[in-house]
Parts: C-alpha cells; sequence; structure tokens
C-alpha cells in the first residue's frame, strides 16, 4: 500500500495521482502498485508541480514495515534512528535540545 500526502497538487498531477490512487481526503492519495508504478507517478509529479512538498509512505521489507519519503520543503524531517524511521514535527527545537549538554 502507499500513501502521498501532496499539498497544493496542480489539476495534471492530480488527474495522474487520482488514476492510480483513490483521494479519501483532499491532497492525500492512496493506493497499491507496484514499485515501478509508484515510482514513475511520483517522478512525474516531482517534475511538473516542482514546488510542492509531499510525504510518501509505502510497504517495506524492514523492521517497521514501511519506509517514509519526503520531497520538497515541508515543517516536518525525516530522521534514521536506530533502523526506524522517525518524523521530527518541529526540527529546530528537536535540534537544539539535543546540542545542549
Amino acid at each position: 500500500m502507499t500513501v502521498i500526502v501532496a499539498n497544493d497538487v496542480p489539476p495534471a498531477a492530480r488527474g495522474l495521482l487520482r488514476r492510480w490512487f483513490v483521494e479519501p481526503r483532499p491532497n492525500v492519495f492512496v493506493g497499491s502498485v507496484n514499485a515501478r508504478t509508484r515510482e514513475k507517478t511520483l517522478d512525474y509529479v516531482r517534475r511538473n508541480a516542482p514546488g510542492l512538498a509531499m510525504l510518501v509512505l509505502f510497504d517495506e521489507a524492514n523492521s517497521q514495515g514501511f519506509t517514509v519519503l519526503n520531497y520538497g520543503a515541508t515543517d516536518r524531517r525525516l530522521v534514521r534512528r536506530c533502523g526506524l524511521e522517525l518524523i521530527l514535527e518541529n526540527p529546530e527545537e528537536a535540534l537544539a535540545e539535543e546540542a545542549e549538554p
């Protein structure tokens, strides 16, 4: 399964995403596609919406059972710790706290 959360999707990219995914809420796309279709679709969206911020989650054979990818500038940051993928909501605050002795 693949979940894509994208903001301000242009009509052409939204049409392509709707071809392969269901849109249960605005800017949230969910579907079961193979890795090649997912990558080609994401490449198309990234080429045709360069300023788009996008979060992609998909099934993967790892300890969590999924992988998270982040494209564009978002207010969240992906961090991998001990093989786990975590999302920092306020990365500046978290990094400042981590740097303090």
